[in-house]
This record gives structure tokens, sequence and C-alpha cells, in this order.
């Protein structure tokens, strides 16, 4: 089942998810709804305030992508047939010492047709339960740490906006205030 995707000015995406304290049949139900609205929006990550829920949840899926990037997943490096989509619940991110920052054009499901350059760290470590509690811990690098660090933000109440690079997002202010109007008329705007 398809959910709908909340859009930039709704409170929900500035609220800090709750710790999930319960795994069950009803947080596996909400993560395969999530990971079924992602791939129908053809987007590569979503967090649980994109579809109206304050909680510490996202999903990932980087198989159709062409970037390159680099992982391990508890310490083994499996296929990404194996593990994605991911389920992430709880993460706690921490860069990787001395990883380097790149700038790189970023966009976000809850803003359609909005764009722009957002400086992140290259390599990360996270620390995450999957949806029957069980800890998991990874190590990576390229557009798996960006999309990872993104969708932890969303968790945060942190949206892209808020970390694209200063000089550049004074040229999104009009698109912003179409999509806020758009938002309280309640329209759905495409994608």
């Amino acid at each position: 089942m398809s959910l709908g995707i909340v859009h930039y000015n709704n409170p929900v995406l500035r609220r800090k998810g709750e710790k999930i304290t319960v795994f069950d049949d009803g947080l596996t139900s909400l993560a395969d709804a999530m990971i079924e609205t992602m791939h129908a929006a053809h987007g590569i990550g979503l967090a649980a305030q994109q579809v109206g829920h304050a909680l510490q949840l996202c999903v990932i899926d980087l198989r159709g992508t062409e970037a390159e990037f680099d992982w391990k997943l508890d310490g083994a490096k499996p296929p990404l047939e194996l593990f994605m989509p991911m389920v992430v619940v709880n993460p706690k991110v921490s860069v990787a010492r001395k990883a380097p920052t790149e700038s790189v054009e970023e966009g976000c499901l809850s803003f359609p047709e909005i764009r722009g350059p957002v400086t992140r760290a290259q390599a990360i470590s996270a620390k995450f339960q999957d949806p029957s509690g069980l800890p998991h811990t990874l190590d990576c690098n390229g557009l798996l740490a960006r999309c990872f660090q993104h969708e932890v933000d969303h968790l945060n109440g942190i949206l892209f906006i808020d970390r694209m690079d200063k000089e550049f997002r004074p040229t999104i202010d009009e698109a912003l205030k179409a999509l806020v109007k758009a938002t309280k008329a309640g329209q759905v705007v495409p994608k």
C-alpha cells in the first residue's frame, strides 16, 4: 500500500522521531509501505516523517543507481541484493575519521523539483536495528553515506535545505514559497 508523501512545510517534517521500542508486524507493515512508496516515487530513500510518522525509521534502496560506493555491513560485504531495500531503525551515525567532505546536488521527495548542493561527509559509520530489533553496523562511503546522512537528518527534524550551501540557498526561495503555499492548500505537487 503506497502512502502519501508529506511536503514542505508540513510540521511533521521538523519533528524528531521517537525511538522505536516495539518490533512487531505493525512496524514491518509500515516499513513495507514506505518501501513501496519510495519505489513508486522513484526515490532512493524515505524517512517516516515524510509519510507523516515522527519515528526513528527510514528505508534506503540504491540498487537502481549507477553511483560508485563501498560498504561493510556487520563487517562483511554482502551483495546489495541481499540487504536492500534497507529498513533502518533507531540509527546513530558518526563521520568516519578524517573523512573528507563533498558538495553534491541533492533532492528530496518532500521537495518536488527542488534541488541544490549540500556538503556532507564522504564516509560514515552507523549503528542501527532492523525491523526485528537486531543490531547492525554499517561502514560506507559515496552515495550510500550521503543517502544515509540525508535520511537520518529527516529523523532528527533536519531538512536538506538546512544544510544547503549558503550561497545557493537564496536561489530556491521562490520555489520554496510556492511549495509552502501548495502544502497549505492541501495540493499535491507533481514530482
